[in-house]
C-alpha cells in the first residue's frame, strides 16, 4: 500500500511539472518611465496605479512566480534612439507620441528596469516591441514555443494598449491567457474598464486579482516542497 500511494505521488508530481512547464509568467514594460516616481510617463497612470496597488501587486505576482520556479518572461517596449522613426512615413499614433517624449530612452535611468523587476539569471527578455503587441516583429513567439510555454499569465503595463494588444495577439496564436487584473494600470478608471471589463474577456481565458493567482502559484510551489520532502523521505528509508 505504502509503495502504491509513494508511486501515485510521483506520479501526480510529474503531471504538475509537466503543466508547470507549459506556462509562463509575461511581464511587461517594468520600465522606470512607467511605474517609478520620476518616470515620464508614471504621472499619467500614478492615480490608477496606485488606487489598485498596481506595482507592488506586479512585484507579489513576480515573487510567487520565482518561488513557484514558474518560467518567467519580459516583453519590453522599443527604447527610444536617435534617429528612431524620422525616416519612417507611416509612423502610428502610439509611436509618435513615444518618439516626442522619448519614452523609455535608451541609455537613461526612464529606459532602465525597475529595480525590483530586473530579469533574473535564465529569465527571458524577448526582443523589444516596436507599438503595443510583444508579438509583433519580435521574437516572444519563438521564445514561448522553444520553452515549450502555451499558457500564460500576463501582467504589467499598459492595460489598454500593450496588456490588451499582446493578449489579443496570443489568443490569435493560440495560448491560453490569464491576465491579472490589479497588476495593471491605465491613464483613467475609463480607459482600465475598456481593456479589462469590455475587450479583455474576448482573449482571455481568465481575469483574475492577484489574491487570486498568487494562491494558485503559491499551491504549486507548497506542493512541490511536500513532494521533496516525502521523496528525501522515501531515499533516506531505502538507504
Amino acid at each position: 500500500m505504502q509503495s502504491n500511494a509513494y508511486d501515485h505521488r510521483r506520479n501526480a508530481v510529474a503531471k504538475l511539472t509537466y503543466d508547470k512547464q507549459l506556462r509562463a509568467l509575461l511581464v511587461i514594460d517594468p520600465y522606470n518611465d512607467f511605474i517609478s516616481e520620476g518616470g515620464k510617463i508614471w504621472p499619467r497612470i500614478k492615480a490608477v496605479a496606485e488606487a489598485n496597488n498596481c506595482v507592488p501587486h506586479m512585484l507579489e505576482v513576480l515573487n510567487a512566480a520565482r518561488k513557484a520556479k514558474l518560467r518567467v518572461v519580459y516583453t519590453m517596449h522599443h527604447r527610444y534612439r536617435p534617429g528612431d522613426y524620422e525616416t519612417w512615413k507611416y509612423v502610428a499614433p502610439i509611436q509618435r507620441a513615444a518618439w516626442q517624449r522619448k519614452a523609455f530612452e535608451y541609455g537613461t535611468w526612464g529606459g532602465e528596469f525597475r529595480a525590483e523587476f530586473v530579469p533574473a539569471p535564465g529569465e527571458i527578455v524577448g526582443q523589444e516591441h516596436w507599438c503595443s503587441s510583444g508579438f509583433a516583429n519580435t521574437d516572444l513567439d519563438l521564445q514561448l514555443k522553444k520553452h515549450g510555454i502555451h499558457r500564460l499569465i500576463v501582467i504589467g503595463l499598459i492595460a489598454h494598449t500593450c496588456i490588451e494588444a499582446t493578449v489579443r495577439y496570443a489568443a490569435e496564436l493560440g495560448y491560453e491567457v490569464t491576465v491579472v487584473k490589479d497588476a495593471t494600470a491605465d491613464y483613467s478608471d475609463e480607459m482600465m474598464h475598456a481593456a479589462l471589463d469590455i475587450n479583455l474577456p474576448n482573449y482571455a481565458s481568465a481575469i483574475v486579482s492577484t489574491e487570486e493567482i498568487v494562491a494558485s502559484i503559491s499551491t504549486l510551489a507548497d506542493f512541490d516542497a511536500r513532494v521533496e520532502h516525502t521523496d528525501f523521505r522515501a531515499s533516506a528509508g531505502q538507504e
